[in-house]
């Protein structure tokens, strides 16, 4: 071989390279794209559970009352004595999260 036909074969591989690369790239940047998005489905629900959580539980006490989710989360006092399972008369955001997981299906 001589160096023309080397230097052909060098910049033809580094073409390739750089087209492998591009096609990676393009196939790869959308995979992470959707399974971040994917991963960050469940947080906003979680983060808007604890956020009205939050503004509910005047007190701050980490429990919710009756009267506070009357106030504060209607759809919680809708279910309070279910979430409620065993009577305490507070719910929790961990008792929320389970009862609504137990029924959504």
């Amino acid at each position: 071989m001589n160096f023309f036909t080397t230097r052909f074969f060098a910049e033809k591989e580094m073409k390739l390279k750089h087209v492998c690369l591009t096609l990676a790239a393009t196939l790869v940047v959308p995979f992470v794209f959707v399974a971040s998005a994917v991963a960050q489905g469940q947080r906003p629900l979680q983060q808007e559970l604890e956020n009205r959580f939050a503004a509910a539980d005047t007190n701050h006490d980490g429990k919710l009352t009756l009267a506070e989710a009357q106030a504060g989360m209607p759809h919680v006092a809708k279910y309070f004595d279910q979430i409620d399972a065993t009577h305490k008369g507070y719910v929790t955001v961990a008792d929320i999260e389970q009862f609504f997981a137990q029924h959504r299906q």
